[in-house]
């Protein structure tokens, strides 16, 4: 490994080498993969039944369905986030206690969340698409529905803190959150001052769009909570499912956005050569900052009775949404590594894998975000292939990657299994995710339990 020692204004950044900080980080670390393989099983399960290999009921798959979805959407998240507070934490003061306090919440959360589904069999996945909480027919009450959204508002809760834990320290650093992205230079004619850290333009960004997605995720949450227990008091089911899907867009979107600090602050680890802010960059992620929170009405689609400027909206910033910040970012990893002499391991190869797979991973959501193809498609298996190939291929490998370099942070002598252990990956999940794409150009559709017997082959 390379590890050549950037040169770094010591004054301007916060040591990584308490002990406190590093069991935290390393908390992060174990949970985090522990939950990932326990999810992944999770939906290893689930597919088989719907392949119909495991006599199990249905209603106990969507009740897995519900469980791997919440769990993998939380988990990328506290990873992400765990990402971010350990390079951004380089820059700005933040507390550990605050990073403690969101792990306490969310694994609270966590267990309100597996109550709701182990003991009360709630299994209205972890959309909780109004009003289906509080009308479940019989399978589940209102007190294990209250427990899954009980169990997201603490987690909510957490993630505020952090968010707003980051906000302050950036604040305190920079003045305010538009000189941290760089806006003030963006638009100035003056020359670029080089030396913002690209982890605090990406963690601005993110502290701006998540404070107002789990906002808006807090009031939807509280309004489920007062339906489940006086059902008299109904809500529009169209602004319930706006909110729904624009805190869950935003939440999960985020999560790449905290992971890519790790390609920022790694690479140039390897080549020796710094990753500096052009104006390019700022404006790519200027541009995502609103395009993230504006594109959430391509899940909205199908709801015809949506006003139309918004889904016209939605299908347009979809050619557009994630491209700007990937170019730049897919860009300048090139120029970092071309010609700089690098040796590559495990943990970089992850890395500049999930480039590939971010990349490829927004190719199917740019087609379904066509109104057209939506119409046929977005029921079916072709979403999950997108979020699975988005996450699997891209998120999941930029979080090894860096959990990797950051844990061991000395000499890494690649061998052969490392390097067998990485192409199994990609090739097998590239495999696993085409395998979801070609069910969904098939017409098979998702959310189902139970299969007919010419979709079981997938």
């Amino acid at each position: 490994m390379n590890a050549t020692t950037l040169p770094v204004n010591i004054t301007t950044m916060q040591s990584l080498d308490t002990p406190s900080a590093k069991l935290a980080f390393q908390l992060y670390v174990a949970i985090g993969i522990a939950v990932f393989l326990l999810m992944m099983i999770a939906g290893a399960v689930f597919r088989a039944v719907q392949a119909a290999w495991l006599p199990i009921p249905a209603n106990f798959g969507y009740e897995l369905m519900t469980l791997h979805g919440a769990g993998m959407v939380g988990v990328s998240g506290l990873a992400g986030a765990a990402v971010m507070w350990y390079f951004l934490r380089r820059y700005v003061a933040l507390s550990t206690g605050v990073f403690l306090a969101m792990l306490a919440l969310s694994l609270v959360g966590v267990v309100m969340i597996l109550a709701a589904i182990g003991i009360g069999r709630f299994a209205g996945g972890w959309t909780f698409l109004y009003p289906l909480p509080a009308k479940s027919m019989g399978v589940w009450g209102a007190h294990a529905a209250a427990a899954f959204v009980g169990g997201l508002v603490f987690i909510g809760v957490g993630f505020l803190l952090f968010y707003l834990d980051c906000a302050l320290a950036i604040l305190r650093r920079y003045g305010s959150l538009g000189k941290a992205l760089g806006l003030d230079q963006l638009f100035s004619s003056a020359k670029l001052d080089t030396s913002l850290p690209p982890t605090v333009v990406a963690s601005t960004m993110v502290v701006i769009i998540n404070v107002l997605g789990i906002l808006v995720g807090a009031v939807v949450l509280t309004m489920s909570l007062v339906n489940l227990y006086l059902p008299g008091l109904v809500f529009d089911a169209l602004l319930m499912k706006n909110l729904i899907f624009f805190f869950g867009h935003v939440f999960i979107n985020a999560t790449i956005y905290m992971a890519v600090i790790g390609v920022y602050e790694i690479v140039p680890r390897y080549t020796g050569r710094p990753w500096t802010i052009s104006r390019p960059f700022l404006a790519s992620w200027a541009a995502v900052t609103l395009i993230v929170m504006a594109v959430y009405p391509h899940h909205l689609l199908m709801d015809y009775v949506m006003p139309k400027w918004m889904v016209v909206t939605g299908q347009v910033l979809s050619y557009l949404s994630g491209i700007p910040v990937l170019l730049v970012t897919a860009y300048g990893a090139l120029v970092n590594i071309h010609r700089s002499g690098l040796k590559w391991d495990l943990p970089l190869r992850l890395m500049i894998f999930s480039l590939f797979g971010w990349a490829a991973g927004v190719l199917p959501a740019i087609v379904d975000g066509m109104i057209r193809v939506n119409l046929v498609m977005h029921n079916t298996q072709w979403v999950p292939g997108h979020f699975h190939f988005y996450l699997l291929l891209g998120l999941v490998p930029m979080l090894l990657g860096t959990m990797l370099y950051a844990c061991t942070r000395e000499q890494w002598s690649e061998t052969g299994l490392d390097r067998a252990a990485f192409w199994v990956y990609g090739v097998a999940g590239a495999v696993f995710c085409f395998v979801f794409l070609a069910s969904g150009w098939q017409g098979v559709p998702r959310r189902f339990a139970v299969h007919d017997a010419p979709w079981l082959g997938f």
